[in-house]
């Protein structure tokens, strides 16, 4: 079997990329946008538009035999207010008035359910791997390239965050360095979280 190829996103990649973080967070983004099919849509345009946490610049995907198998959105945690602030503003604008209220009541509450996360780490904001190219090296492979990002910029730590109930992503993240740091406890409709942070050399 081949080994993962690790690239930047390219424009052509809109498609999967997006299939592909709308897994890593599959039911927020059902509740953000009202369905599966908007989700992706607005998560395509999202990746098309530069400035938000889904756009192609934060991109990096992962191949095998020439299929995008994996995707990973990473930056420092300096931008993460302006990005996500960015995707929530396209999501309004390409939203039906009524789902303002509820949209924004979510985001807002999504950001204060998950850990802060250090101030000068590298933050995985999204990392999912397509189901039937799973334990191929996908993952630990965009790992990996987000480490050396992170050591590029000269930030000594890279941060990330899962929901408590996700062991599958726990393990990988343990077998790869991370040390847990902080929890917080589902409430309020949303799951809970752990944040995983790992010191670089």
């Amino acid at each position: 079997m081949s080994e993962p190829a690790v690239r930047s996103a390219r424009e052509f990649d809109a498609e999967p990329v997006a299939l592909l973080l709308y897994e890593s967070a599959a039911a927020m983004y059902d509740r953000f946008t009202g369905g599966r099919e908007r989700a992706i849509r607005l998560l395509a345009r999202a990746f098309e538009s530069s400035g938000n946490n889904a756009s192609r610049e934060v991109i990096t995907v992962a191949e095998i035999d020439g299929r995008v198998a994996g995707a990973l959105a990473g930056f420092p945690v300096q931008e993460t207010v302006s990005r996500a602030g960015g995707f929530l503003r396209l999501a309004l604008r390409t939203s039906p008035p009524w789902r303002w209220p509820g949209a924004t009541w979510l985001y807002w509450s999504g950001a204060r359910a998950v850990p802060n996360p250090p101030d000068a780490a590298y933050y995985v904001d999204a990392l999912a791997v397509e189901e039937a190219l799973r334990r191929r090296g996908a993952a630990r492979a965009l790992l990996a390239a987000a480490e050396d990002r992170a050591r590029e910029l000269e930030m000594p730590t890279i941060a990330l965050d899962t929901s408590l109930d996700n062991k599958p992503a726990r393990a990988l993240y343990l077998n790869a360095g991370y040390d847990e740091v902080a929890y917080r406890p589902a409430g309020r409709g949303l799951p809970g979280f752990v944040a995983l942070v790992k010191r670089l050399a």
